[in-house]
């Protein structure tokens, strides 16, 4: 299904933490509004935005999913994004697409700390938003409760559309202030209801109400405050294009309240979508980079040039991959030829258009501006890149994806799967951009990142159902190096005669700590000509080989300076593979000698939480062995920056978010390597000779 005119599509994102009824709502949305014929539930596994196999499982949403609601003669474009810690960012990745949010918070839990994350990322964004209160017929529910804490938490001026009529078992329906009447449901699923006039021992409050929306408008024009203190009042001929305005302005937040699941208030929602929130004709220019590199706007114009852009990618082992993509200027159609302004200007065909319906697509011939739609099997595009006519080449900025937080070794159960599994890691990426992937060039372990443990069991997940293939997973080898603390001598001698040639070596170097911090500091102090110049460089080579192994755990070698002061040679028997071979055994006997200790590494921390939490997180990363470097605030947040062994904080992703509830965020970063301490070093170096045996 698709519009034909842009001016009646409405772009809104479903966003709020894991759990507050996002998925719900959108399939409550659809069921009224005649786009599916059976009202979706999570907990029967049968909803139309989470169908991935993992979703039904674990009743969440992992990825974004995207459907289209008719109504009043508009097509609202339902964007339904994940909430959990793990996949959140997918909401971040989505938000360029929406032109509006409607934001849920549970009657029953409030607002948790992915709920504010994404309320931050919207206001970056400059959406308009409307709050829907969701719940209200569960145990517990509180509209007031929940309204004190998005007073308290969002900081925004909010207006009451509806205030509730009793609340958890008693919820019976609401008093819509723009009516000023009541509407009582019933708890048929079907969101049935009768209007009738506001009971008494609400008219009070309701009245009240109804003055916030009229102060609150009035507030937001000149002429229309010195209407309003004339006449203590505005027609509503007035005041709801007024309250257009101020919320597509994003100067007013409307409030709902409701129940999802029992489809109450769903309808007055779609309502509100219509009436309130801006087409994409309504939405500020977007700004781009031409050929040229210089910033240019691209006006939603319906008649303009073709501009798509991709904000997701569904990965799929059989039909390849399905682009999902925006349409930000002109017109596109099946069949049609763009160009990737952004690679080069590679070339991609655009064969039959998808409209989407969650798991579901249809064909459909042509998407206008500020559509939705998809495309199967693009070359060589990915999330985030623009498609466009190629005489009007342009690049739409996309969305940076967040840094992983958790790395873990993966590596396929069967031999022979490697090339395998590299690949499919390879297609998921393309579907989840906060997926990371790289080979520790030391460890040679494949180390996959994301962002927290549950993203990472659900990416291997998918690699079984969708290419059959079984990993493990285990916490990344620690890359430990070994130095020296003192200085010492050691000598290297080869002499081997099997008839004809024989081999012939004999060295000696001392070691010492690099003054410099260099990894290897090698001198050559050979006078007289004892060692030909001709075999110093095999002298260097097996020094340099000997350090790639360290005698305490097998680690690495760093910080040393070698320098070779004696040796003797053959005449006919030395070759420089003769003295690397000796200068390897210097080297070992030297290093056994002067005091090695273990190394590790070392990462700096930026980890921002609430002020509450602070000494929480400082009490732990003491723990870790960690060393707080400073505190400072930044967006009302205190920032901690520490300094702990890399070691001790590999899953620091799970730790932060069981002190902070979810609320605390971190960055690592490298900051080289200091002494382990003995008992550390100990246990590093028994469990190294442990795996030699």
């Amino acid at each position: 299904m698709s519009a034909t005119d842009p001016a009646s599509i409405r772009n809104v994102g479903l966003i709020a933490h894991s759990g507050a009824g996002k998925t719900s709502l959108a399939e409550a949305m659809l069921y009224v509004s005649g786009a599916v014929k059976r009202l979706g539930r999570t907990a029967d596994g049968n909803t139309v935005m989470d169908y991935a196999p993992e979703e039904i499982r674990r009743q969440i949403s992992l990825s974004t999913s995207v459907a289209t609601a008719p109504w009043n003669g508009c097509s609202v474009n339902i964007i339904d994004t994940p909430g959990d810690a793990n996949f959140v960012a997918d909401a971040l990745m989505s938000m360029n697409v929406m032109d509006g949010v409607v934001v849920l918070v549970s009657a029953v839990s409030g607002i948790k700390a992915q709920c504010e994350k994404v309320w931050e990322w919207a206001t970056a964004h400059n959406l308009p938003r409307m709050i829907f209160v969701n719940k209200m017929d569960s145990e517990k529910a509180s509209f007031e409760t929940a309204f004190g804490q998005i007073d308290g938490v969002f900081h925004h001026r909010t207006v009451k559309l509806t205030i509730p009529i009793g609340a958890g078992p008693g919820f019976k329906g609401v008093v819509d202030l723009l009516t000023m009447k009541a509407y009582l449901y019933d708890r048929d699923g079907e969101g049935s209801f009768r209007e009738t006039d506001i009971p008494d021992n609400l008219l009070r409050w309701a009245e009240k109400e109804r003055r916030e929306i009229v102060e609150a408008v009035a507030e937001t024009d000149e002429g229309l405050l010195s209407r309003y203190l004339e006449t203590d009042t505005l027609p509503d001929e007035l005041l709801l294009p007024a309250l257009r305005r101020a919320v597509m302005a994003g100067e007013i937040v409307p409030v709902l309240c409701g129940s999802a699941t029992q489809n109450i208030v769903v309808r007055k929602t779609l309502n509100a979508i219509v009436q309130f929130f801006p087409s994409p004709l309504d939405r500020p220019d977007r700004t781009g980079v031409d050929a040229d590199g210089n910033e240019i706007l691209l006006p939603h114009d319906p008649h303009g040039p073709t501009v798509v852009q991709i904000f997701r990618t569904e990965a799929d082992p059989y039909a390849g991959k399905l682009s999902y993509f925006r349409v930000w200027s002109g017109s596109v159609g099946g069949d049609t030829n763009l160009v990737n302004a952004g690679r080069n200007g590679a070339k991609e065909h655009l064969g039959t258009l998808l409209a989407v319906q969650g798991k579901k697509t249809e064909t459909v011939r042509t998407l206008v501006t500020g559509d939705i739609g998809a495309v199967a099997k693009l070359k060589s595009a990915v999330t985030g890149d623009t498609l466009c006519d190629p005489k009007r080449p342009i690049v739409l900025p996309g969305e940076t994806p967040p840094s992983p937080v958790l790395s873990m070794a993966v590596e396929a159960a069967s031999r022979g799967d490697e090339d395998k599994l590299s690949t499919a890691l390879a297609r998921l990426m393309e579907e989840d951009p906060t997926l990371r992937l790289e080979t520790n060039p030391e460890t040679h372990e494949m180390l996959l990142s994301g962002m927290g443990q549950v993203h990472i069991e659900v990416t291997v997940n998918k690699l079984k159902e969708k290419f059959g293939l079984t990993v493990a997973l285990h916490p990344p080898t620690v890359a430990y190096r070994e130095t020296i603390r003192g200085s010492a001598k050691g000598h290297g001698r080869l002499k081997k005669q099997s008839g004809g040639h024989g081999q012939f070596a004999d060295c000696q170097i001392e070691l010492s700590p690099a003054p410099d911090g260099a990894v290897l500091e090698f001198v050559n102090a050979i006078v007289g000509g004892v060692i030909p110049k001709q075999y110093i460089p095999g002298v260097e080579k097996g020094i340099r080989e000997a350090m790639a192994k360290g005698g305490l755990a097998g680690f690495p070698v760093t910080g040393v300076k070698a320098t070779l002061f004696d040796g003797k040679f053959h005449d006919v028997d030395s070759s420089e593979m003769a003295f690397k071979a000796a200068a390897g055994q210097a080297f070992r006997e030297a290093f056994e000698n002067a005091r090695p200790v273990l190394l590790e590494p070392m990462v700096e921390m930026e980890i921002s939480v609430p002020e509450e939490f602070v000494g929480d997180v400082m009490s732990d990363l003491a723990q870790k062995r960690g060393r707080v470097l400073s505190l400072g605030i930044m967006g009302g947040h205190e920032v901690v920056k520490a300094l702990a062994p890399l070691a001790e904080v590999l899953l620091y992703d799970m730790d932060l978010r069981q002190i902070t509830g979810g609320r605390g965020e971190f960055t690592l970063s490298a900051a080289g390597y200091e002494e382990a301490p003995p008992p550390v070093a100990q246990k590093v170096i028994a469990a190294a000779t442990a795996r030699a045996k």
